[in-house]
């Protein structure tokens, strides 16, 4: 005998119910086996019992006998109720209803739900018998049905909506079987930054990665608003039952312990450009012979055409000259190059100075061959971006020759704020820290420690169509960053308008809150169709996860966020030793 739950999600009710192996279950309901609900191993309808109810997202399990002389005495099927339904037996018109209602016609209400098949135990293909009780599946059962079960390292993603929760496999996100993770949704409702920052916390402090978590690194651009700069600041607002599922999900309901925090440098000044928060952010800039020895120049030029057009080769063969430069400028420690003689000392003098050295009409031969339709075209766009990034890229240091640098391995998590600068900053500072991250891990030759790399905005730097610098570095990522260690969180609006390959190579797949037309297209045919019919009713904190070994979604849910995301959240101290002041 069991309990089943009542309308609260508990039980006093009981039944006899054939027990899933190593965890209690309650009973449900029938396998039905009706000609238009017919069972088949890989999905089946289920009668619910009038005096119980299964939901959307249940976990259930069925055991179904074998003939005598099988293998096996039973097979067992575990599976996700994907569908619901509710009909009046016994009637025959849409009016008969309001007969029903007034007690003049006798009909019976029926309820059935589907179950999309999620594991079959032992392998044995065959569909459960009509009539075998169907129960929720709780505790082991529930983990077998999910394959927790054969998670060796387990990161908990969220909670289900019945606050159970949500695990994900650790080795298909640090590159052992697989990696990256790709979030949808729309802008101001899905919460993917949110989500992701949620992931990072989940990482950091549920003791998956064990003595690796303090070496783990996390590189996050902040492209909105202020909501990342407060990371490490604990969230004053943050309710009661916030913190409940965050001891639900064993994780700490605090901020980021280890934050470093990065902006643009104001003009004229190695101060940090920042809004609401000034104390402990750094002003970062590049200094000319970085970016002439780097090969910077590309990311300029982020939103050229194919590298191999006439403008691409210009942009390769003026780097490969300004790469040069650097290398014979004197002395090798300052900041400032030398070209045709000259020291050029700020960003401004760098551009006139490949303007004279690539134009042809004033003798220039940096730009080879080209048409000089091309070089006239370079020379637009590479004068267009001074207003815009010469502030970043200077001719001088600071006192402290290292204070300018994003230095990644200071703390746990970098964030590099850049949601004030104009587009075209945007663009080459993404592209520049992505290169330069990229490289170095390549470097290392180990892919660990890990570093894990947040982008929004994931459509514009990695575009469907086109090709660009920054897109091709990101592709590099997608494409080999696993062996490298380095793992791509990505989010965007719309994974149709991402690069394929980009999204492809994501082992976890995650929409929030979706646009009904852009559910439907062919990025999301990971969603079952009810659960596109879902996405575009998901609340802010529920999102839906698609993961490898679990052949259906899982909706799921997280906590709001334990870090003040806004000046208005921060709580306040005045205790100076206190743990986050």
């Amino acid at each position: 005998m069991t309990t089943n739950r009542n309308a609260d999600g508990h039980a006093p009710v009981t039944s006899d119910l054939v027990e899933a192996p190593g965890g209690a279950s309650s009973h449900a309901g029938l396998v039905l086996g009706m000609e238009n609900a017919a069972a088949t191993p890989l999905g089946f309808s289920v009668f619910v019992d009038r005096a119980h109810y299964l939901q959307l997202d249940d976990v259930v399990h069925a055991r179904s006998p074998l003939p005598p002389g099988g293998p096996v005495e039973a097979v067992d099927f575990y599976g996700v109720v994907d569908e619901v339904r509710a009909v009046q037996e016994g009637v025959r018109f849409d009016s008969d209803v309001a007969l029903v209602s007034e007690g003049l016609l006798p009909a019976e209400p029926a309820v059935t739900a589907h179950v999309a098949v999620t594991r079959v135990e032992p392998e044995i293909f065959v569909p459960p018998q009509p009539g075998r009780p169907v129960s929720l599946a709780r505790g082991e059962a529930r983990d077998r049905a999910l394959f927790f079960d054969q998670m060796t390292k387990r990161v908990p993603f969220g909670l289900s909506r019945d606050g159970e929760r949500v695990y994900a496999n650790l080795e298909f996100l640090d590159g052992t079987r697989g990696a990256h993770v790709n979030i949808s949704g729309i802008s101001g409702v899905a919460t993917k930054t949110s989500y992701a920052m949620f992931l990072l916390h989940a990482l950091f402090e549920s003791g998956t990665l064990g003595p690796e978590a303090a070496n783990t690194r996390s590189l996050i651009f902040n492209v909105k608003g202020e909501d990342l700069l407060f990371l490490d600041k604990p969230n004053a607002q943050l309710a009661d039952e916030d913190r409940e599922d965050y001891a639900r999900l064993g994780l700490p309901a605090e901020p980021f312990r280890s934050v470093s925090f990065y902006a643009p440098a104001r003009r004229g000044t190695p101060a940090p450009e920042t809004g609401s928060r000034m104390e402990g952010v750094t002003g970062f800039y590049w200094t000319l012979r970085e970016f002439c020895a780097e090969r910077y120049l590309r990311f300029l030029f982020a939103d050229a055409d194919d590298e191999r057009s006439q403008l691409g080769l210009v942009v390769q063969q003026v780097e490969a000259q300004l790469a040069l430069a650097a290398r014979l400028s004197l002395p090798l420690d300052a900041p400032t190059v030398e070209i045709g003689g000259e020291v050029i000392t700020d960003f401004d003098e760098l551009v006139d100075a490949i303007g004279l050295m690539t134009d042809p009409e004033e003798g220039g031969t940096w730009a080879g061959r080209a048409a000089a339709g091309t070089v006239q075209a370079f020379l637009r766009r590479l004068d267009a971006a001074k207003p815009y990034v010469g502030h970043l890229i200077r001719g001088h240091a600071s006192e402290d020759d290292a204070a300018h640098v994003i230095d990644t391995g200071r703390a746990q998590v970098t964030v590099v704020d850049i949601h004030r600068l104009h587009d075209r900053a945007q663009r080459f500072v993404v592209g520049v820290m992505l290169k330069r991250e990229f490289e170095r891990k390549e470097a290392s030759g180990s892919p660990r420690p890990l570093m894990l790399v947040v982008l929004d905005e994931l459509n514009k730097y990695a575009p469907r169509e086109g090709r660009s610098p920054i897109k091709d570095v990101l592709l590099d990522i997608a494409e080999r960053g696993r062996s490298l260690g380095v793992v791509l969180v990505g989010a965007q609006q719309t994974a149709s308008e991402v690069e394929p390959r980009v999204v492809a190579n994501c082992a976890y797949r995650v929409a929030g809150r979706l646009d009904a037309a852009e559910a439907q297209r062919g990025e999301y045919g990971f969603l079952t169709p009810a659960a596109r019919a879902r996405a575009s009713l998901l609340k802010p904190g529920s999102m839906i996860l698609a993961q490898p070994e679990i052949p259906v979604p899982l909706l799921l849910r997280f906590p709001h966020p334990a870090w003040a995301t806004r000046p208005s959240e921060v709580a306040q101290t005045t205790d100076p030793f206190a743990r986050f002041e």
